[in-house]
Protein backbone atom coordinates (compact mmCIF):
# COMPACT_ATOMS: atom_id res chain seq x y z
CA UNK A 1 0.00 0.00 0.00
CA UNK A 2 1.52 3.25 -0.89
CA UNK A 3 0.57 6.81 0.76
CA UNK A 4 -0.15 8.54 -2.67
CA UNK A 5 -2.90 5.96 -3.93
CA UNK A 6 -4.46 4.71 -0.81
CA UNK A 7 -4.91 1.25 -2.25
CA UNK A 8 -6.29 -0.99 0.25
CA UNK A 9 -6.85 -4.34 0.26
CA UNK A 10 -10.54 -5.38 1.27
CA UNK A 11 -10.82 -5.91 5.18
CA UNK A 12 -7.73 -4.13 5.43
CA UNK A 13 -6.60 -0.40 5.77
CA UNK A 14 -3.97 1.59 7.70
CA UNK A 15 -3.62 2.75 10.27
CA UNK A 16 -2.04 6.88 9.82
CA UNK A 17 -0.65 8.83 12.96
CA UNK A 18 1.93 10.77 12.78
CA UNK A 19 2.10 13.30 16.12
CA UNK A 20 1.52 10.74 19.29
CA UNK A 21 -0.40 12.11 22.44
CA UNK A 22 3.17 12.78 24.06
CA UNK A 23 3.95 15.38 21.19
CA UNK A 24 6.56 12.86 19.28
CA UNK A 25 6.12 13.70 16.10
CA UNK A 26 6.82 11.04 13.23
CA UNK A 27 8.57 12.16 10.38
CA UNK A 28 9.79 8.96 8.79
CA UNK A 29 6.42 7.25 8.47
CA UNK A 30 4.86 6.08 4.96
CA UNK A 31 2.59 9.65 5.67
CA UNK A 32 5.21 12.12 6.90
CA UNK A 33 6.34 13.39 3.52
CA UNK A 34 2.81 14.61 2.58
CA UNK A 35 3.30 16.89 5.80
CA UNK A 36 6.76 17.60 5.46
CA UNK A 37 6.31 20.89 4.40
CA UNK A 38 4.22 21.94 7.71
CA UNK A 39 7.09 23.56 10.29
CA UNK A 40 6.72 25.03 13.34
CA UNK A 41 5.02 27.96 12.04
CA UNK A 42 2.23 26.04 10.50
CA UNK A 43 1.60 23.58 13.23
CA UNK A 44 1.70 26.77 15.72
CA UNK A 45 -0.80 28.18 12.92
CA UNK A 46 -3.17 24.59 13.41
CA UNK A 47 -2.84 24.77 16.59
CA UNK A 48 -4.26 28.60 17.13
CA UNK A 49 -7.55 27.42 14.97
CA UNK A 50 -8.10 24.46 17.07
CA UNK A 51 -7.52 26.90 20.31
CA UNK A 52 -10.01 29.54 18.56
CA UNK A 53 -12.46 26.45 17.67
CA UNK A 54 -12.72 25.16 20.85
CA UNK A 55 -13.43 28.74 22.10
CA UNK A 56 -16.08 29.20 19.97
CA UNK A 57 -17.48 25.70 21.16
CA UNK A 58 -17.24 26.81 24.68
CA UNK A 59 -18.96 30.22 24.08
CA UNK A 60 -21.89 29.00 21.95
CA UNK A 61 -22.27 26.12 24.38
CA UNK A 62 -22.83 28.92 27.16
CA UNK A 63 -24.93 30.86 24.96
CA UNK A 64 -27.51 28.07 24.81
CA UNK A 65 -27.12 27.35 28.50
CA UNK A 66 -28.22 30.96 29.25
CA UNK A 67 -31.07 30.60 26.60
CA UNK A 68 -29.82 32.76 23.80
CA UNK A 69 -29.84 29.42 21.51
CA UNK A 70 -32.06 27.09 20.59
CA UNK A 71 -29.67 24.46 20.52
CA UNK A 72 -25.72 23.69 19.90
CA UNK A 73 -24.33 20.76 19.01
CA UNK A 74 -20.59 20.77 20.65
CA UNK A 75 -17.32 19.72 18.52
CA UNK A 76 -15.25 19.02 21.77
CA UNK A 77 -12.29 17.00 21.22
CA UNK A 78 -13.23 16.85 17.48
CA UNK A 79 -10.87 19.41 16.66
CA UNK A 80 -7.55 18.34 14.60
CA UNK A 81 -10.11 16.35 12.45
CA UNK A 82 -11.88 19.17 11.21
CA UNK A 83 -8.94 21.62 11.26
CA UNK A 84 -6.11 19.52 9.87
CA UNK A 85 -8.91 18.14 7.11
CA UNK A 86 -10.30 21.10 6.00
CA UNK A 87 -6.45 23.53 6.00
CA UNK A 88 -5.56 20.65 3.06
CA UNK A 89 -8.23 22.27 1.07
CA UNK A 90 -7.66 24.11 -2.17
CA UNK A 91 -10.42 27.23 -2.51
CA UNK A 92 -12.18 25.79 -5.20
CA UNK A 93 -13.39 22.58 -3.44
CA UNK A 94 -16.67 22.63 -2.00
CA UNK A 95 -17.51 21.14 1.23
CA UNK A 96 -20.70 19.49 2.35
CA UNK A 97 -20.87 19.42 6.26
CA UNK A 98 -23.13 18.17 8.73
CA UNK A 99 -24.39 20.21 11.68
CA UNK A 100 -21.22 19.52 13.76
CA UNK A 101 -18.51 20.97 11.62
CA UNK A 102 -17.98 24.56 12.57
CA UNK A 103 -14.28 23.87 12.48
CA UNK A 104 -14.62 23.03 8.87
CA UNK A 105 -16.25 26.48 8.23
CA UNK A 106 -13.67 28.34 10.07
CA UNK A 107 -11.56 27.21 8.02
CA UNK A 108 -13.07 28.09 4.92
CA UNK A 109 -13.78 31.35 6.43
CA UNK A 110 -17.22 31.70 7.45
CA UNK A 111 -18.04 34.47 10.62
CA UNK A 112 -18.13 32.75 13.69
CA UNK A 113 -21.06 34.89 14.48
CA UNK A 114 -22.76 33.57 11.23
CA UNK A 115 -22.23 29.51 12.58
CA UNK A 116 -24.83 30.49 15.41
CA UNK A 117 -27.68 32.31 12.81
CA UNK A 118 -29.80 29.00 12.66
CA UNK A 119 -29.19 27.76 16.11
CA UNK A 120 -30.68 30.89 17.39
CA UNK A 121 -33.77 30.88 14.55
CA UNK A 122 -32.95 33.80 12.96
CA UNK A 123 -32.95 32.45 9.60
CA UNK A 124 -32.25 29.24 7.98
CA UNK A 125 -28.45 30.07 7.47
CA UNK A 126 -26.05 32.27 8.34
CA UNK A 127 -23.69 32.64 4.91
CA UNK A 128 -23.81 32.44 0.87
CA UNK A 129 -22.74 28.77 0.20
CA UNK A 130 -20.89 29.38 -3.05
CA UNK A 131 -18.75 32.55 -1.59
CA UNK A 132 -17.24 30.21 0.95
CA UNK A 133 -17.64 26.86 -1.16
CA UNK A 134 -19.25 25.03 1.98
CA UNK A 135 -22.47 24.19 2.00
CA UNK A 136 -25.51 24.96 4.76
CA UNK A 137 -24.81 22.23 7.84
CA UNK A 138 -26.79 19.41 6.68
CA UNK A 139 -29.35 18.16 10.13
CA UNK A 140 -30.41 15.07 8.21
CA UNK A 141 -28.24 12.74 8.81
CA UNK A 142 -26.49 11.89 5.74
CA UNK A 143 -28.41 13.52 3.53
CA UNK A 144 -25.26 15.28 2.66
CA UNK A 145 -23.08 12.67 1.27
CA UNK A 146 -25.51 12.45 -1.85
CA UNK A 147 -25.19 16.59 -2.40
CA UNK A 148 -21.75 16.68 -2.06
CA UNK A 149 -21.92 12.91 -4.59
CA UNK A 150 -24.12 15.26 -6.94
CA UNK A 151 -21.93 17.94 -6.74
CA UNK A 152 -18.75 15.91 -7.65
CA UNK A 153 -20.71 14.28 -10.60
CA UNK A 154 -21.28 18.21 -11.86
CA UNK A 155 -17.77 19.14 -11.61
CA UNK A 156 -16.56 15.95 -13.14
CA UNK A 157 -18.92 16.70 -15.89
CA UNK A 158 -17.57 20.35 -16.42
CA UNK A 159 -13.89 19.42 -16.43
CA UNK A 160 -13.23 21.15 -13.34
CA UNK A 161 -9.99 20.26 -11.02
CA UNK A 162 -12.33 20.88 -7.79
CA UNK A 163 -13.42 18.02 -5.31
CA UNK A 164 -16.14 18.14 -3.20
CA UNK A 165 -15.57 16.80 0.24
CA UNK A 166 -18.24 15.75 2.89
CA UNK A 167 -18.52 15.27 6.46
CA UNK A 168 -20.59 12.96 8.77
CA UNK A 169 -20.30 11.20 11.55
CA UNK A 170 -20.20 6.70 12.31
CA UNK A 171 -24.32 6.51 13.04
CA UNK A 172 -24.51 8.38 9.46
CA UNK A 173 -22.88 5.13 8.20
CA UNK A 174 -26.16 3.52 9.53
CA UNK A 175 -28.50 5.22 6.69
CA UNK A 176 -29.45 4.61 3.34
CA UNK A 177 -28.17 7.54 2.06
CA UNK A 178 -24.97 6.94 2.58
CA UNK A 179 -24.56 3.58 0.80
CA UNK A 180 -25.84 5.16 -1.90
CA UNK A 181 -23.94 7.91 -2.16
CA UNK A 182 -21.47 5.69 -2.15
CA UNK A 183 -22.64 3.44 -4.77
CA UNK A 184 -22.98 6.26 -7.08
CA UNK A 185 -19.49 7.70 -6.22
CA UNK A 186 -17.76 4.33 -6.98
CA UNK A 187 -20.06 4.03 -10.50
CA UNK A 188 -18.99 6.80 -11.72
CA UNK A 189 -15.34 7.51 -10.44
CA UNK A 190 -16.38 10.93 -8.77
CA UNK A 191 -14.66 13.39 -7.44
CA UNK A 192 -15.36 13.03 -3.75
CA UNK A 193 -13.47 12.40 -0.50
CA UNK A 194 -16.18 11.02 2.29
CA UNK A 195 -14.44 12.13 5.33
CA UNK A 196 -15.79 9.85 8.41
CA UNK A 197 -15.43 11.50 12.06
CA UNK A 198 -16.01 8.52 13.94
CA UNK A 199 -16.63 9.94 17.64
CA UNK A 200 -17.58 6.68 18.90
CA UNK A 201 -21.17 7.77 20.03
CA UNK A 202 -23.97 8.26 17.58
CA UNK A 203 -25.95 9.80 20.39
CA UNK A 204 -26.40 7.05 23.03
CA UNK A 205 -25.47 4.26 20.67
CA UNK A 206 -21.62 2.88 20.34
CA UNK A 207 -19.74 2.28 17.25
CA UNK A 208 -19.15 -1.27 18.22
CA UNK A 209 -23.06 -1.87 18.29
CA UNK A 210 -23.95 -0.40 14.76
CA UNK A 211 -21.26 -1.88 13.17
CA UNK A 212 -19.51 -4.86 13.76
CA UNK A 213 -15.96 -3.86 11.71
CA UNK A 214 -14.09 -0.76 11.29
CA UNK A 215 -16.19 1.38 9.37
CA UNK A 216 -13.76 2.32 7.13
CA UNK A 217 -13.59 -1.25 5.95
CA UNK A 218 -16.97 -1.17 4.57
CA UNK A 219 -15.77 1.36 1.74
CA UNK A 220 -13.81 -1.45 -0.20
CA UNK A 221 -17.28 -3.55 -0.38
CA UNK A 222 -18.13 -0.55 -2.55
CA UNK A 223 -15.31 -0.47 -4.11
CA UNK A 224 -13.48 2.66 -2.56
CA UNK A 225 -10.31 2.77 -0.72
CA UNK A 226 -10.30 3.26 2.30
CA UNK A 227 -7.83 4.37 5.01
CA UNK A 228 -8.28 4.78 8.72
CA UNK A 229 -6.61 8.01 10.65
CA UNK A 230 -5.62 8.87 14.05
CA UNK A 231 -8.67 11.46 14.11
CA UNK A 232 -6.88 13.64 17.10
CA UNK A 233 -3.82 13.74 15.30
CA UNK A 234 -3.61 17.19 13.15
CA UNK A 235 -0.90 16.41 11.04
CA UNK A 236 -2.01 12.79 10.13
CA UNK A 237 -5.29 14.04 9.05
CA UNK A 238 -4.02 16.49 7.22
CA UNK A 239 -1.99 13.87 5.34
CA UNK A 240 -4.41 11.73 4.29
CA UNK A 241 -6.32 14.13 3.28
CA UNK A 242 -4.36 15.75 0.91
CA UNK A 243 -3.57 12.52 -0.52
CA UNK A 244 -7.31 11.90 -1.29
CA UNK A 245 -7.49 15.30 -2.66
CA UNK A 246 -4.86 14.49 -4.98
CA UNK A 247 -6.37 11.22 -5.71
CA UNK A 248 -9.43 12.51 -6.73
CA UNK A 249 -7.83 15.33 -9.11
CA UNK A 250 -5.91 12.79 -10.54
CA UNK A 251 -9.35 11.28 -12.05
CA UNK A 252 -9.32 7.98 -9.89
CA UNK A 253 -12.16 8.98 -7.77
CA UNK A 254 -13.45 9.10 -4.63
CA UNK A 255 -11.48 7.52 -1.49
CA UNK A 256 -13.27 7.19 2.57
CA UNK A 257 -11.29 8.48 5.18
CA UNK A 258 -12.36 7.49 8.56
CA UNK A 259 -10.69 9.48 11.51
CA UNK A 260 -11.07 8.00 14.96
CA UNK A 261 -11.71 10.62 17.72
CA UNK A 262 -13.90 10.97 20.31
CA UNK A 263 -16.96 13.14 21.13
CA UNK A 264 -15.71 14.57 24.68
CA UNK A 265 -19.23 16.75 25.33
CA UNK A 266 -22.69 15.83 24.13
CA UNK A 267 -24.11 15.25 21.27
CA UNK A 268 -25.85 18.28 21.30
CA UNK A 269 -26.97 20.37 24.21
CA UNK A 270 -30.05 18.84 24.74
CA UNK A 271 -28.20 15.15 25.14
CA UNK A 272 -26.63 14.29 28.61
CA UNK A 273 -24.03 12.16 27.95
CA UNK A 274 -23.55 10.58 31.93
CA UNK A 275 -26.64 8.86 31.13
CA UNK A 276 -25.01 6.14 28.71
CA UNK A 277 -21.07 6.81 28.61
CA UNK A 278 -18.60 5.58 31.11
CA UNK A 279 -16.54 7.89 33.48
CA UNK A 280 -13.49 5.96 32.65
CA UNK A 281 -14.09 6.01 28.87
CA UNK A 282 -13.43 9.68 29.16
CA UNK A 283 -10.49 9.82 30.98
CA UNK A 284 -8.70 7.43 28.88
CA UNK A 285 -9.89 10.22 25.48
CA UNK A 286 -8.84 12.91 27.57
CA UNK A 287 -5.71 12.09 27.32
CA UNK A 288 -5.66 11.89 24.00
CA UNK A 289 -6.62 15.46 23.47
CA UNK A 290 -5.73 16.49 19.97
CA UNK A 291 -4.80 20.07 21.16
CA UNK A 292 -2.34 18.71 23.93
CA UNK A 293 -0.47 16.49 22.04
CA UNK A 294 -0.20 19.94 19.98
CA UNK A 295 1.09 21.67 22.66
CA UNK A 296 3.11 19.14 24.33
CA UNK A 297 5.14 19.15 20.57
CA UNK A 298 5.78 23.02 20.26
CA UNK A 299 6.66 23.58 23.89
CA UNK A 300 9.46 20.19 23.27
CA UNK A 301 10.62 22.30 20.17
CA UNK A 302 11.07 25.67 22.03
CA UNK A 303 7.96 27.61 20.08
CA UNK A 304 5.29 27.51 22.30
CA UNK A 305 6.26 29.64 25.23
CA UNK A 306 3.87 31.33 28.35
CA UNK A 307 4.10 34.64 26.30
CA UNK A 308 2.94 32.90 23.03
CA UNK A 309 0.01 30.74 24.59
CA UNK A 310 -1.21 34.02 26.22
CA UNK A 311 -1.56 35.53 22.88
CA UNK A 312 -3.36 32.45 21.57
CA UNK A 313 -5.78 32.55 24.26
CA UNK A 314 -6.39 35.81 23.90
CA UNK A 315 -6.73 35.68 20.25
CA UNK A 316 -9.44 33.13 21.22
CA UNK A 317 -11.41 35.09 23.74
CA UNK A 318 -11.95 38.07 21.27
CA UNK A 319 -13.57 35.73 18.73
CA UNK A 320 -15.45 34.56 21.70
CA UNK A 321 -16.66 37.93 22.50
CA UNK A 322 -17.66 39.21 18.76
CA UNK A 323 -19.59 35.65 18.68
CA UNK A 324 -21.19 36.77 21.88
CA UNK A 325 -22.17 40.15 20.76
CA UNK A 326 -22.74 39.52 17.34
CA UNK A 327 -25.15 36.71 18.89
CA UNK A 328 -27.14 39.44 21.63
CA UNK A 329 -27.21 41.79 18.35
CA UNK A 330 -29.25 39.07 16.56
CA UNK A 331 -32.72 40.72 15.69
CA UNK A 332 -35.94 38.60 14.92
CA UNK A 333 -36.84 38.26 11.50
CA UNK A 334 -41.01 39.00 10.85
CA UNK A 335 -42.74 36.39 11.74
CA UNK A 336 -44.86 36.34 8.49
CA UNK A 337 -41.11 35.70 5.99
CA UNK A 338 -41.57 32.21 7.34
CA UNK A 339 -43.91 32.18 3.74
CA UNK A 340 -41.04 33.76 1.87
CA UNK A 341 -38.73 31.42 -0.79
CA UNK A 342 -40.94 28.28 0.13
CA UNK A 343 -41.33 28.15 -3.82
CA UNK A 344 -39.85 29.37 -6.62
CA UNK A 345 -43.11 30.52 -8.29
CA UNK A 346 -46.09 31.97 -6.61
CA UNK A 347 -48.00 28.64 -4.83
CA UNK A 348 -51.77 29.34 -3.56
CA UNK A 349 -51.75 26.81 -0.62
CA UNK A 350 -48.52 29.04 0.50
CA UNK A 351 -50.88 31.68 -0.53
CA UNK A 352 -54.01 30.52 1.91
CA UNK A 353 -51.57 29.64 4.41
CA UNK A 354 -50.20 33.90 4.90
CA UNK A 355 -53.52 34.91 4.69
CA UNK A 356 -54.32 32.72 7.70
CA UNK A 357 -51.05 34.13 9.06
CA UNK A 358 -51.92 37.61 8.90
CA UNK A 359 -55.17 37.05 10.58
CA UNK A 360 -54.46 35.32 12.94
CA UNK A 361 -51.80 38.74 14.03
CA UNK A 362 -54.66 40.56 13.59
CA UNK A 363 -56.73 39.01 15.99
CA UNK A 364 -53.44 39.08 18.41
CA UNK A 365 -53.33 43.30 17.84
Amino acid sequence: MTADLLEAAPGISPFVSLLGPDGHRDETGEFAHLVADIGSAELMALYRDMVIVRRIDTEATALQRQGELGLWPPLLGQEAAQIGSARALAPDDFVFPSYRDNGVAWVRGVAPVDLLVAWRGVAQSGWDPFVFRVATPQVIIGAQTLHATGYALGMQLSHSDAVAVTYFGDGATSEGDVSEALVFAASYAAPVVFFCQNNQWAISEPVRLQSRTAIVDRASGFGIPGIQVDGNDVLAVMAVTRSALARARRGEGPTFIEAVTYRMGPHTTADDPTRYRPPAELVEWTAKDPLTRVAAHLRGIGILDPAAEARIAADADAVAAELRAGCLAMEDPPSESLFDHVYVEPHPRIDEQRSAHEAYLRMLS
